[in-house]
């Protein structure tokens, strides 16, 4: 550490080819009694850590959507309601049939699939609340994606006519509820369709998927309302609706590329972007 005072405890890590516990107990002596969960709240001291806890439903989300979208083009091609009512279905489904760990906790909020599950680690284990909302839009708005401020616990900044916006994410960073504290994630998974034939039938071009980040980093993904993965929302305040803003694809994917998956419908190959 003295050699290189830069470096956080992950970064020395891989530099000496251990895990950060090792790390922990060359600096501060072997524990007594390791505990078994991180506590997320120490996270804000981690952000790298953080990073790759995120990254684990990201895949997990990416991989159940890409098993399940053979069965997805089938439905856009057959269904009759609303694209957005059964895109939901679909991700639902997706989930239930890949499998997801699961705490006996029940979660609420205005998003469509609500899980209570453990992250493992080999160097730790997290209690994690996995949120994962689906939208349904023709393809000519694939680039976007709207959000409630009920949705994530990022603070929102961005420019809206001309002036800053800095609205606080409703959704907190750790849910503390009975079985312990709980990391919140966001994820959001985008069908892009368009009509096929008649009104009534759709096609299934493609399907993003995309990891909204924690509150936690905040300065690395919006520091400001000028450095920003946000877009100004369909809503207009004047007539009091509610606060919506668009998630910008590009924005997001321009600081962390794995955080947006673009996977094409079938038969196309999909490839991991990293």
């Amino acid at each position: 550490m003295r050699e290189h005072p830069e470096m956080n405890r992950h970064q020395i890590a891989d530099l000496l080819g251990c895990s950060e516990q090792t790390i922990d107990r060359r600096l501060n002596g072997t524990p007594t009694a390791p505990a078994m969960f991180v506590n997320p709240r120490t996270l804000q001291d981690d952000l790298d850590t953080l990073e790759e806890i995120e990254k684990a439903p990201a895949r997990l989300v990416t991989q159940a959507v890409m098993d399940f979208r053979e069965t997805a083009g089938d439905l856009f091609a057959n269904e009759r309601d609303l694209p957005q009512d059964f895109g939901e279905d679909i991700t639902r489904e997706a989930l239930d049939e890949m499998g997801v760990s699961r705490i006996r906790q029940r979660l609420y909020g205005k998003i469509d699939y609500k899980r209570a599950r453990y992250v493992f680690h080999p160097d730790y284990a997290v209690r994690q609340a996995l949120f994962v909302d689906s939208k349904a839009e023709k393809t000519s708005g694939a680039a976007t994606a709207t959000l409630q401020t009920a949705q994530t616990s990022l603070r929102i900044r961005h420019m809206r006519s001309g002036l800053p916006v800095d609205e606080p994410g409703a959704l907190p960073p750790v849910l503390d509820i009975e079985n312990g504290p709980f990391l919140t994630t966001t994820i959001f998974v985008k069908y892009n369709y368009r009509n096929a034939g008649d009104s009534s039938a759709h096609r299934l071009d493609s399907i993003t998927i995309a990891a909204v980040p924690h509150a936690y980093l905040q300065k690395r993904y919006n520091p400001s309302a000028a450095d920003t993965i946000w877009r100004t929302g369909r809503n207009a305040p004047s007539r009091g609706e509610s606060f919506r803003v668009r998630l910008v694809f590009d924005l997001l994917a321009g600081k962390t590329r794995w955080r947006v998956q673009h996977a094409p419908a079938t038969p196309a190959d999909f490839t991991w972007s990293e």
